[in-house]
């Protein structure tokens, strides 16, 4: 098969970890993905790197000139289904008038209804399918507007690592300058209010008053970073928290970590916590949007209400004062990575879908 994946994103975000993910499989699979993306962008420089042929888009009039350079490959070459990515791309497929000439696909990776107007309705009306990423994000679609009948879930995946060797476990926490007998609590995203890092800081300063080594790695940057270093220093936890930024090798974040929180309020799934799973990290979620079809509470890791400090320093406490059931629910959240958010899971169920829109189209 030859998709057309379109994706005009210029930053590096879980969507384009996807793509990539995706396009990679796709060739690895003998099958012949092309990508439409934006000039000098993450994805479209790393896609190029691993040998997916790549067509830039300059800035400019953005989407009308994704727009020209889809109708024009369309025009002069064979695909079997245009893929959009993200919404800029839905927009450019769209006005490029994909969803005439061939199978025209749309992924979902947001909980936030679909626009009102016309023409955002009639994008999703002319899309053959809408890829939903959670169960979560496929209802919210639905109940804003999208046609229901044309809505799947397939969930999105994460590679599954080898585990972390004593000695790779012990660089990593040498770089953070953690001794063996610390707790380290982590967590890795973009600091921002809805992401819920001001919780972990709540948590940290009670987790303190038991176990008072107790360190926390935050993982990102963003707009919140100020407002958190204050609250930190408030709290009298300034000296244990790692505000550690951008880590562009973010594997030895995870290395280090002997719990991984997230305690997001609105995720429609979340690579990050996919990924600690899958790197055999005992793991607590808020249980909002998509996280809780993700975690089995006290199973594959643990759930707690939001914004509750009572609650999120419990299930701290929880883990580290109980290391073999902590290592039990560790590896039984690698395993629910392994069975249901595999990256291989999710490509071969997105060839399935690319392989019955093309039948039933020819």
């Amino acid at each position: 098969m030859k998709p057309l994946l379109v994706d005009l994103e210029t930053a590096w975000r879980g969507g384009q970890n996807q793509a990539l993910l995706l396009l990679k499989g796709l060739r690895g699979r003998g099958h012949q993905p092309e990508l439409v993306a934006a000039k000098n962008s993450a994805l479209g420089e790393r896609a190029q790197a691993a040998g997916i042929p790549v067509h830039h888009v300059s800035h400019g009039i953005f989407r009308l000139l994704a727009a020209q350079n889809i109708r024009q490959l369309l025009a002069t070459r064979r695909f079997d289904t245009v893929h959009a990515n993200e919404a800029h791309a839905v927009s450019a497929a769209w006005l490029a008038g994909a969803h005439k000439r061939v199978p025209f696909i749309i992924s979902r990776r947001v909980g936030y209804p679909i626009g009102k107007s016309p023409p955002a309705r009639a994008r999703y009306q002319a899309a053959s399918r809408i890829v939903a990423n959670s169960r979560w994000v496929a209802e919210q679609a639905a109940a804003s507007g999208a046609p229901r009948e044309k809505i799947i879930v397939i969930y999105e995946g994460a590679e599954i690592p080898r585990l972390f060797t004593l000695q790779q476990r012990q660089a990593a926490r040498a770089r953070w300058n953690i001794s063996a007998n610390t707790p380290l609590l982590g967590c890795v995203g973009v600091l921002l209010p809805d992401k819920g890092q001001e919780w972990l800081l709540r948590a940290l300063a009670e987790t303190r008053k038991d176990f008072s080594n107790a360190k926390l790695l935050l993982a990102g940057d963003g707009p919140s970073r100020p407002q958190l270093e204050q609250l930190a220093r408030e709290l009298g936890v300034a000296d244990a928290v790692i505000f550690a930024g951008f880590v562009s090798d973010i594997e030895n974040v995870y290395a280090a970590l002997d719990v991984f929180l997230l305690p997001s309020f609105f995720e429609a799934l979340n690579n990050s916590l996919l990924a600690a799973m899958a790197y055999e990290i005992p793991s607590i979620s808020f249980n909002r949007g998509a996280l809780g079809e993700i975690i089995e509470d006290g199973h594959s890791g643990l759930l707690v209400e939001a914004a509750k400090t009572p609650a999120l320093h419990s299930a701290i406490t929880k883990i580290l004062r109980d290391p073999a059931a902590a290592k039990k629910m560790a590896e039984a959240g690698r395993q629910r990575i392994v069975e249901n958010f595999s990256a291989d899971k999710m490509i071969d169920e997105t060839i399935r879908l690319y392989g019955s829109l093309a039948t039933r189209s020819t």
